[in-house]
C-alpha cells in the first residue's frame, strides 16, 4: 500500500499530548479483568487473603497497565498507515503525525521495563505472565507474523489477553494452586465473543468505506454472517466451559447465569448501533444499561463465590435410578 493511497490526516507535528495519548491510559479499565483471577484464587486458597499486601497488589495492577501501554504504543506505531484509512482512527497520534518516532520507540520499551520492574515486586510467576502479555503484543502487531491480519486468528489471539490477565490476578495472591483450566478457556472464549462483536460493529459502521479491506486485511475474508456465526460459537463455548467450572467447583454460580446472559445480550445489542461503543471499549462506560447489568452481574458473582447455598446442591444433585 503506497503512501499516496493514504488520505492525509492531522497536523503532522509531534506533541507531548500525542505521546501521552498513545499509552491509552483510558484503556487501563481493562485491568478489571485481572480481579476475577484474584477472587477465584481466594476461593480455592482462602488462606492467601491474610498474606496479600495492598502494596504488592497495587504494584501488580500498575505493572499490568504499564505492559499493556507498551503494547498500545507498539500498536499505534505499526498501525499508523492503516489507521489513516479509518474514519475515526485516522486521528490517532501516530496516524496524524503527532509523534517523534525515536522517542515513541523509547516510550514503548520504557513502559515494558517499568512494568517488569513493578511486577518483580509480586513474584517470578507474575513477571513471566507479564512477559506473555508483552509477547502477545509482538505476535499480534509485528510482521511477518502479525496475527491481526489472519482471519479468525486475529480474534483468538487478541482475546488470549483475557486469560493472561486472569492469571495475573491469580498470581497476585501468591497461591501455589494450579489455575482452573475450564475457567481460563471460558474467559478466553468470552474475550473472543466480545472481540467478534467489535469486528462486526466496525464492519457495519465503515463498510461503505472503499478502504475497508486495506484498513484491516481480515475484512477481505470476513462477512457479517461469518462474524455472527463466530459470535454465537464463542459465546456458546464460553458458557459451556463456565458451566463445567460451576459444576466442579462452585454450584452457587448458577445464580449468576441469568446476569451473565444479560451482559452478553446487552453487549450484543450494541453491535447494531451506529458508531457503536463496542468498537471502542474505553467508551463502554457511557452506556448506562450495560454498566447497570455489569454492576449487578459483578455483585452477584462475588456473592456466589463466597456465600454457600446448600439447597442449590440438593436441587442440582445427580439423579439416581429408583430400584424396585
Amino acid at each position: 500500500m503506497s503512501e499516496t493511497a493514504i488520505p492525509a490526516s492531522g497536523p503532522g507535528r509531534p506533541t507531548l499530548r500525542g505521546h501521552i495519548r498513545i499509552a491509552r491510559f483510558d484503556h487501563w479499565v481493562k485491568n478489571l479483568f485481572v480481579l476475577p483471577g484474584t477472587l477465584v484464587a481466594l476461593t480455592i486458597d482462602p488462606a492467601r487473603l491474610h498474606s496479600m499486601s495492598v502494596w504488592r497488589t497495587v504494584a501488580g495492577l500498575l505493572a499490568v497497565g504499564l505492559v499493556a501501554s507498551s503494547n498500545y504504543v507498539l500498536n499505534e506505531l505499526l498501525d499508523a498507515p492503516f489507521d489513516r484509512l479509518h474514519p475515526a482512527r485516522r486521528n490517532r497520534p501516530a496516524a496524524a503525525g503527532e509523534l517523534n518516532l525515536p522517542i515513541a520507540w523509547i516510550e514503548w520499551l520504557a513502559f515494558f521495563a517499568l512494568g517488569i520492574a513493578a511486577g518483580a515486586c509480586v513474584s517470578l510467576a507474575f513477571v513471566v505472565n507479564l512477559g506473555a502479555l508483552w509477547i502477545m503484543g509482538l505476535l499480534y502487531n509485528v510482521p511477518p507474523v502479525r496475527l491481526k491480519d489472519i482471519v479468525y486468528i486475529d480474534v483468538l489471539s487478541e482475546a488470549l489477553n483475557n486469560p493472561i490477565r486472569f492469571l495475573a490476578g491469580w498470581y497476585l495472591t501468591g497461591t501455589a494452586a494450579m489455575p482452573i483450566m475450564s475457567l481460563l478457556i471460558a474467559y478466553w472464549m468470552a474475550g473472543c465473543y466480545f472481540m467478534a462483536i467489535k469486528r462486526y460493529a466496525e464492519m457495519r459502521d465503515i463498510r461503505t468505506n472503499g478502504y475497508l479491506a486495506l484498513y484491516r486485511k481480515t475484512y477481505a475474508s470476513y462477512t457479517e454472517p461469518k462474524l455472527l456465526v463466530g459470535i454465537l460459537f464463542y459465546g456458546s463455548l464460553s458458557m459451556l466451559f463456565f458451566g463445567e467450572y460451576m459444576g466442579r467447583y462452585r454450584m452457587e454460580m448458577v445464580v449468576a447465569f441469568p446476569f451473565v446472559a444479560a451482559v452478553m445480550g446487552v453487549y450484543f445489542a450494541l453491535a447494531f448501533k451506529p458508531d457503536s461503543a463496542a468498537q471502542r471499549p474505553e467508551l463502554l462506560i457511557r452506556e448506562p444499561l450495560l454498566m447497570a447489568v455489569i454492576g449487578a452481574c459483578a455483585v452477584v458473582i462475588v456473592l456466589m463465590l463466597f456465600v454457600d447455598l446448600p439447597w442449590l446442591h440438593q436441587t442440582f444433585r445427580p439423579t439416581t435410578p429408583v430400584r424396585p
